[in-house]
Order: structure tokens, then sequence, then C-alpha cells
């Protein structure tokens, strides 16, 4: 029991990797992998938490044991490595908080019924918000809140799931057909889900940033084991997430030729039903309340870590050996971020698919670049011999990249052709 309140004490990065990951690759990409494709979808959701896996475990053994971001790594090992995680950074931030704010405003409009058409002002809304919770609140805000809306969405998945699979799985319609995984559509699918499953893999920096800011908070530097524990609870949690949200679609739309829309208005109101139809009308209050505060959450920890890793990299690049006020910066680094993807969003309009499209063949695509670069991270001089990943987790890793890197060329192939 003590060592249950010893976790729980200590959960942070971890459980703010968790919020962050179960947003679209989720709550969308997850869901429609059960509702097109079925349970055997299960199959390359798990694979992919798991050959991901040592990635992100590297965020956190990096800086438990030398108390320097992975970025730092990056410009120990050459300041060729920092541009280019800057190059993706740049890339991947007007893509990721836009696809995130775009769902979230979605299920917003869909709790408090409020027209379509009005996604745009929902999303500034958003935007402002947030930026002010981010400014005043901080990492200590984060923690503290999202321990409570992430407990209480486990919860109530745990309980829809399991009604869920009480009730049974939906009659087929006469004439379905199962589409097939291995054509150039179902191809295109996997590579976004396992694109973006749990997470995309230049977050492993977000959690290293994370580690840092707990312990400037606490004051109270975990051991590497206490570290690495409170980090896999969050990561087994965004696992077990996705593998729900796959069984509700596959139990509640596999089969019935329902089509997951590309709108997020309409998306929102298609996910909130899954829920209801299965728990009843009465709970579409409490459903649509859990579902935008998980999307909620998400923006609010995918919006702090990309304005910290890109204050990181302007300091590293430009500031190493100037003084700046770094929570000034950290605020205004929120706020043009919230400028420049309402920006994105307005181009785009309510069609998130574009954007989850483009965002996850980007992270797809530069897994294994970053990958390497967190692998020779943790094997450099900056970690004594016994800190560093033993035999079993580096060949993990090198499975993981060569997967990734096959799929890739794959993709690039199909693409470019």
């Amino acid at each position: 029991m003590s060592q249950f309140k010893t976790l729980l004490r200590n959960l942070g990065p971890g459980l703010l990797f968790a919020s962050m990951a179960i947003g679209t690759s989720h709550l969308v990409l997850s869901t429609k992998a059960g509702a097109q494709y079925g349970w055997l979808m299960v199959i390359p959701i798990l694979l992919a938490n798991l050959l991901k896996y040592p990635f992100f475990e590297f965020g956190i053994r990096y800086t438990n044991v030398t108390n320097k971001s992975l970025i730092e790594g990056y410009l120990n090992r050459g300041k060729g490595y920092l541009w280019l995680y800057a190059l993706i950074t740049l890339v991947t931030t007007f893509t990721i908080l836009a696809a995130l704010y775009v769902v979230t405003s979605g299920l917003f409009i869909n709790l408090f019924d409020i027209k379509a058409d009005l996604i745009h002002y929902v999303a500034l809304g958003l935007f402002v918000f947030i930026s002010i919770l981010l400014i005043v609140g901080r990492y200590k805000f984060l923690e503290v809140s999202l321990k409570f809306v992430v407990s209480i969405l486990f919860i109530a998945l745990i309980v829809t799931t399991a009604l869920v699979v009480f009730n049974g799985k939906v009659s087929p319609v006469s004439d379905f057909s199962p589409p097939p995984i291995f054509n150039e559509v179902g191809i295109l699918f996997l590579i976004g889900l396992v694109g973006w499953m749990p997470t995309a893999v230049e977050a492993s920096s977000w959690v290293s940033l994370w580690s840092i800011e707990k312990l400037k908070v606490t004051g109270k530097k975990l051991s590497l084991k206490e570290a690495l524990q409170e980090f896999n609870t969050g990561y087994i949690m965004t696992a077990l997430f996705a593998v729900f949200f796959l069984i509700i679609g596959w139990m509640t739309l596999y089969g019935t030729n329902t089509e997951i829309s590309g709108n997020a208005a309409i998306f929102a109101d298609q996910l909130v039903t899954l829920f209801t139809a299965n728990i009843g009308a009465w709970a579409y209050i409490f459903i649509a309340v859990a579902a935008f505060a998980t999307m909620f959450s998400t923006c609010m920890t995918a919006h702090d870590a990309v304005a910290r890793v890109s204050i990181d990299i302007i300091e590293l690049l430009f500031l190493k050996d100037k003084k700046y006020n770094k929570k000034l910066y950290f605020s205004i680094g929120v706020i043009v971020l919230a400028i420049i993807n309402f920006i994105v969003i307005a181009a785009f309009g309510a069609n998130m698919g574009q954007l989850v499209a483009l965002a996850t063949f980007i992270s797809f695509v530069l897994a294994p670049v970053i990958g390497y670069m967190n692998l020779k991270n943790v094997m450099s001089d900056d970690l004594p011999e016994a800190y560093k990943p033993q035999a079993g987790l580096r060949i993990l890793t090198y499975i993981g990249i060569v997967f990734l890197s096959l799929f890739a060329v794959y993709y690039c192939v199909m693409i470019f052709k």
C-alpha cells in the first residue's frame, strides 16, 4: 500500500504523457480502427506501443541521470542534430496542435449544441483560455488537474467497455463485406495509426522537459527506478486506453458500414453516441463532458510541451550565454503558438481529417530518425555505463527503428510512385 501511495505521489511526467497521448490517436484513430477493420487492429496498436517504448523511455532515462533534457543531448552530439530536431518541431507544431484543438472544438460544439459553422470561434476561445491557464498555472496546475481528469476518464472507459462487451457485438448489415487492410487505403490508415500511436516520437523530448520541471517544482530527485516506474505506469495506461477505444469501435460499429466523419462536429456526435448507445441516453451529458475534458487536457499538455521545447531549442541555439526571463519567453511562446495554430485551423476549416493525415505522416516518417538520435544520447559518455540501457532494450530499439524505417520507405514509394 505504501508503494502505491509513493507511486501516486511521484506521478508527473508519465501522467502528462498519458494525458497528452490520449488524444487524436485514441479518440479518433483507435475508434476508427475498430469500427472499420475490427479487432485485428489490436495487433498494430500493441506493436506500435511496444516498438516505440524505448524512444520515450530514453527521455526519462537521459534526463534522470544527467539532469539535462534530450534536446541538450542532441546539441552535445552535434549542432546538426539540434537543427534537425528544430526543423521537425517546426513542421509538426502546426499540425499536431491544430488537429487537437479542432477535435476539442468539435466536442465542445456537440456538448453545448452550438452551430457547427462557429467552430473557428470555439477554437479561438479555447486557445485564449488554455493559454491563460498555462501562463498562470504552469506545470503544477497541469499535474494536479490531470490526476483528476485521467482518473475520471479511466473509470468511465472501463465501465463503458464492460457494458459494450456485456451487450454484445452489433449485428452486421446483410451486405457487409470486410474492407481489405493491405490495399492502398488500408496501408495509408495503418501508417497513420502506427505513426501516432501512442503519440509522435518527437514527444520523447516533451517527457524529458516535464521531468526537469517536476524536479524544479518538488525539489525532490527520484531514483532512475522510481522515475521509470512512474513513466511506465502512464505508458501502460495509454496502451490500455487505445485498446478500450478499439473495442468500443469494433463492438458498436464494425459491420454496420458506418463511416467515421472527417468533420469535427459530426465526429464528436458519433463518438459520444457510441458511448451512450450502450449505457443509455441519461449518460449523454456525462460522457460528453468526459470526452471533452480528455481532449481539453490533451490540448493543454501538448500546448505546454511544444512551448517548452521551442523555448529550449531557441535558448540552446541563440541564447546559450545570454541572460533572459524564461517565464516571459514561455508566455510569449504559448501565445505565438495559439495564434499560428488558429490560422492553420481557419485555413483548413473543420475538416480535421487533412490535419490528422498530415501530422501522422510527418510523425511516422521521422520517427526512426528521432529514435536513433535518442539512442545516441543514452549510449553516449553523458551516461555512466551502469545507467545505459541493457542489451534487451537496445535490441528492441533497433527492431523499432528498422520496422518504422521500412514502413516509412514503403509509404513514400506509394505516395511518389
